[in-house]
């Protein structure tokens, strides 16, 4: 039951302050997609430090979402905060370095109109209510998560496994769908693509995915349920195969490098959650009508 925050569907200023929010956590998710990966990989040579007992060579400053505070690659000068406007700074600035006119790219003004329209789409259906929250930090995740494995091929565990206990605890929580049917998707999402993984693996020699896809399935599956989870596969294969030729025709000089299918999961994923269950029942009347 939503007591927190009840505000109703469909109105126009509640929709405003949710594309306002989703802007401005859009520029944290900047922060959170450009450090993320560097924090785990530090994370990583520590533990590799105290494994092998060897001091590392490179000692470094302290590196999280916080510190240090944002300042331009290039020269290094700290961003005042009226140049860490979303959206708006990036255009007054004409896509520059106020300092040293460096090109700041424009991912970081479209990551944040992402995440504002997305916020706006889900607090115009919803209204403010707990539910809405729930969805706006999945929101927060999947963007994350989707920019992450593009730039990295890596889809940390950190947000994998938050997103598969979120969607079980949603589940508990609204009823949305049955537990039983939440616990099956998540556990069928995770056997399907580790099935095809060794399959493959065995076929070619080679791995075709990694172990974070498969987690990203079963924190799916835990959203949707397993009926949703053939939906979210051929959507994802339907999707990663478009992109992947459009992908080696553009790069052509680049044949045989891998693609992260992180993103190609997400999208197939949102689809599901989203007229999964439209397009199911259209197949099915299809097949017998």
């Amino acid at each position: 039951m939503d007591i927190i925050f009840d505000y109703p569907a469909h109105t126009w200023w509640v929709t405003v302050f949710g594309l306002l929010l989703g802007l401005v956590v859009g520029s944290f998710l900047n922060v959170v997609i450009g450090r993320f990966p560097v924090m785990m990989q530090r994370q990583w040579q520590r533990e590799c430090a105290e494994v092998t007992g060897v001091t590392p060579s490179e000692q470094h400053e302290p590196f999280n979402l916080a510190k240090p505070n944002s300042h331009c690659p290039k020269c290094k000068s700290p961003i005042k905060w009226y140049d860490n406007i979303p959206v708006i700074s990036w255009l007054l600035l004409r896509a520059k370095c106020r300092s040293c006119g460096t090109h700041i790219s424009a991912r970081y003004p479209l990551i944040e109109l992402l995440t504002g329209i997305v916020f706006a789409l889900i607090v115009w259906n919803l209204g403010f209510t707990f539910t809405t929250f729930v969805y706006l930090f999945l929101a927060c995740l999947l963007i994350s998560m989707f920019f992450i494995d593009a730039d990295h091929m890596l889809l940390p565990d950190q947000m994998t496994y938050l997103m598969l206990w979120t969607g079980l605890g949603f589940a508990v929580y609204s009823g949305h769908i049955p537990l039983q049917d939440a616990v099956i998707g998540a556990i069928a999402g995770y056997l399907a693509l580790w099935s095809v993984y060794w399959a493959f693996k065995l076929v070619t020699g080679k791995e075709g995915m990694g172990y974070g896809d498969f987690k990203l399935l079963a924190a799916f599956g835990a959203w949707h349920g397993y009926q949703l989870l053939p939906v979210t596969i051929i959507a994802a294969a339907a999707s990663g195969a478009v992109i992947g030729i459009v992908w080696q025709q553009i790069n052509r000089n680049k044949q045989g490098q891998p693609i992260p299918f992180g993103p190609f999961l997400i999208c197939g994923g949102v689809i599901a959650m989203l007229w999964g269950e439209q397009l199911l029942r259209g197949y099915l009347n299809w097949v017998h009508g």
